[in-house]
């Protein structure tokens, strides 16, 4: 049963995972705090070393956990473990990220205003920061259960593996026995077509 459960888990957590992923991804790189009213608008002329309100280091943890799932689809067994736990450290950097900036973009923006001498204005977060808050959350419990539940998860067969090892040579054929296709695909590979079978 355990199996059964862990393959019916699988589309809905990793739809979960990429959801999450990629509105943290896209919130990432948005403004997360914004200033209100008319003093605000002339910071708009002003230019800034960064982004106002902007947290870059979410947009990149959110790819991160996006490359991690791309991972999970494509490995099997151990290696689609470490994929998951890997993904689950980034999805708690990037809730860790969201936390922290709760207050951080707003006193990076501050600062922003500051220094062009606008003290007056108020400063609120944006539907971005709240967006980016749903992602990391929904992250963290896809990656949480997918660290649980991924050695039952339907696995890629071998034959999309990279090819290892020599190809074995083809049983040479009576060319009175092969076609002209034959023929020809065995000039293609390299092969002498009116060589016999080996005695």
């Amino acid at each position: 049963m355990p199996d059964v459960r862990g393959r019916r888990t699988f589309a809905p957590v990793l739809l979960l995972g990429l959801v999450g992923g990629g509105l943290a991804a896209v919130a990432g790189n948005k403004p997360w705090a914004e200033g209100q009213g008319a003093a605000a608008q002339r910071l708009a002329a002003v230019p800034v070393a960064t982004d106002p309100g902007e947290m870059p280091a979410a947009g990149a943890l959110a790819l991160v956990v996006l490359a991690c799932w791309g991972v999970v689809l494509v490995t099997r067994g151990r290696v689609r473990r470490a994929v998951t736990v890997l993904g689950a450290v980034a999805s708690v950097g990037l809730l860790v990220t969201v936390v922290t900036g709760w207050s951080s973009v707003v006193d990076s923006l501050r600062s922003d205003y500051t220094d062009v001498g606008i003290t007056d204005v108020a400063i609120d977060h944006t539907a971005w920061f709240w967006a980016a808050a749903v992602g990391a959350v929904l992250s963290v419990v896809a990656t949480v259960l997918a660290v649980r539940w991924a050695p039952a998860w339907p696995e890629m067969g071998s034959r999309y593996d990279a090819p290892t090892g020599e190809r074995a040579e083809p049983e040479p054929v009576d060319p009175a026995e092969q076609s002209s296709l034959d023929l020809w695909k065995a000039m293609d590979e390299g092969r002498d077509p009116t060589a016999g079978p080996a005695e």
